[in-house]
């Protein structure tokens, strides 16, 4: 039996049962990276190839990294991914560099992370809850599912909602499930319809100039050995997974830690576009740490804290909302709020961030 990949030292980041390593921390100091989509310059046929004007003139994202981030090494095989969208659709496409392309699930919704995948993750308006997941492996597989909310929070998924309307092709450069021969690798191109987009989000869909949503993308990798003229995964080590935007710990239902896709109305390749950062984003941050000490507490004393100081959280200046965040705690729940440095509305009311126990996150 020949040995041709390193074995994976994560564990699997898809669905997965209990408590994974969280350092707080460090998953606060990871930045999400971000990514402006343009409209595209004409239509999209979708093949698997890339090879329309749109495509070529769309940047692509960084290349992958390890999920954990800088703590871990960098991927030994790249992975990289564009955006486009117009009226009907998001387009999202990815490139996979793999020597030994494999997949043997043919079924629709079935475990495709249990074999090397490509994972896309979606949540229209940041709130951490009614999230998509898509799952494609290089036959074409799919799986897609939705997340009421998060597994840390008891959310359960819906695997029998489907995506309608959805497009999507892959492209083997090489063979599969072929050993005798080296491969380039695959790429895949999706077309996700705003329709469907839409049912998660209270935001306008299509979205309009500058709105910013939190997507990421995952590639699940597994060790591999060859026998008889097949690939035969190793089944007791964990296959490694990378991602465009780290996640700081080996579990991709961390919704607040993906990245932010902007949209321009511009068509692509006309205009240079910058990501200008949402002011929100400062008192998500901090309920966020909240809702990380909050839970690490309850998990230690058997219910949450009534203060900052319980928490260990220190006061801080904040550049768009007033300090310290109000915390109000029953035996069972708690909710945070954190107050807009603004002036009233005309109606007399402050505007107000919070979050709660199960991490949705709003804006009152």
């Amino acid at each position: 039996m020949l040995h041709w990949a390193m074995l994976g030292a994560a564990l699997l980041a898809s669905v997965t049962e209990g408590q994974p390593r969280f350092d707080i921390d460090y998953v606060e100091s990871i930045e999400p990276r971000t990514y402006v989509a343009h409209r595209t310059a004409g239509a999209i046929d979708i093949d698997g190839n890339l090879d329309e004007p749109s495509w070529q003139r769309a940047d692509w994202t960084e290349p992958f990294v390890d999920i954990e981030g800088e703590r871990r090494p960098v991927p030994r095989l790249q992975t990289r991914a564009k955006m486009l969208w117009d009226d009907e659709y998001l387009y999202i496409a990815a490139d996979l560099e793999e020597p030994h392309v494999w997949a043997t699930i043919e079924l629709r919704d079935a475990t495709i992370y249990q074999e090397n995948d490509f994972e896309v993750f979606i949540d229209p308006d940041g709130d951490t809850h009614q999230y998509y997941e898509f799952e494609i492996n290089a036959l074409g597989t799919e799986w897609d599912l939705l997340m009421i909310k998060p597994y840390r929070d008891g959310g359960p998924y819906i695997s029998a909602w489907d995506i309608a309307g959805l497009q999507t092709a892959v492209r083997v450069w090489g063979s599969i499930n072929d050993p005798s021969d080296e491969d380039q690798g695959w790429s895949v191109e999706m077309a996700f319809p705003w329709a469907v987009l839409a049912e998660a989000t209270y935001k306008k869909v299509p979205p309009m100039d500058g709105d910013q949503w939190r997507i990421n993308f995952s590639r699940v990798q597994w060790a591999l050995v060859t026998d008889v003229g097949k690939y035969i995964k190793v089944e007791d080590h964990s296959p490694d997974n990378w991602v465009w935007s780290p996640q700081g710990l080996i579990n991709m239902h961390y919704p607040e830690k993906w990245g932010f896709v902007q949209f321009a109305t511009g068509v692509v390749g006309r205009q240079e576009v910058s990501f200008r950062p949402a002011a929100a984003e400062e008192a998500k941050r901090v309920l966020r740490g909240i809702y990380y000490r909050q839970q690490r507490f309850r998990r230690e004393r058997g219910h949450y804290a009534s203060s900052l100081d319980s928490l260990g959280m220190e006061a801080r200046v904040l550049q768009h909302f007033r300090w310290p965040p109000v915390i109000q705690v029953t035996d069972h729940q708690f909710e945070a709020q954190l107050e807009e440095a603004v002036d009233l509305d005309e109606d007399g009311q402050i505007n107000s961030w919070l979050i709660r126990a199960d991490s949705r996150t709003w804006r009152d």
